[in-house]
């Protein structure tokens, strides 16, 4: 499958980047990843609480038009070009269950699997021994099958809030080594 890349120079805060920061704006520590970056709303709230912040994007444009502005961006997929290793770790995962990958901000391919696998792939290694990784999903994917994958790389899950909408209910899952 070949993913297609909308022109999208923007990609502005949502209900579901509102709920997670609802959910982590009281963490706190040394280093934290946001992975998906988009508007920098995430990695700017991050930074009132951790000594260095990094977020990724894989769509440049979007990174260079951040509407927060954010100093330590990288474009890669997932945390690829890292090195460093974080005790915070938060994505909001490119999640709808989808048969193409059409938006790559929101589109997750089958099952809403495809694209969070790679992630969760790529931030595995980034992690340290007693990190935190945070992501959201939705009841429109199999998020069962996520948390099922994130156990299998060795962590422990448990999902830390859920939040109603009209057509879904937004998921936040915490994994800790």
């Amino acid at each position: 499958m070949q993913t297609k890349y909308l022109k999208n120079d923007e990609y502005p805060p949502s209900e579901d980047t509102f709920f997670i920061a609802e959910n982590i704006e009281n963490e706190k520590g040394r280093f934290a990843l946001d992975v998906g970056s988009g508007s920098g709303y995430l990695t700017n709230l991050l930074s009132e609480n951790f000594f260095y912040v990094v977020g990724t994007d894989v769509n440049f444009d979007v990174l260079k038009n951040q509407t927060y502005k954010t100093e330590n961006i990288v474009c890669c997929n997932g945390s690829d070009a890292l090195k460093i290793k974080f005790d915070f770790i938060v994505c909001n995962l490119p999640y709808l269950a989808t048969d193409e990958i059409i938006d790559i901000a929101t589109d997750g391919g089958a099952e809403g699997f495809e694209i969070p696998k790679k992630i969760f792939d790529s931030v595995i290694c980034n992690l340290t021994e007693d990190g935190k990784f945070i992501f959201i999903t939705s009841s429109l994917s199999n998020y069962q099958k996520l948390i099922e994958y994130a156990q299998k790389l060795g962590l422990k899950a448990r999902i830390l809030a859920k939040k109603k909408l009209f057509f879904e209910e937004l998921i936040l899952v915490e994994t800790t080594r």
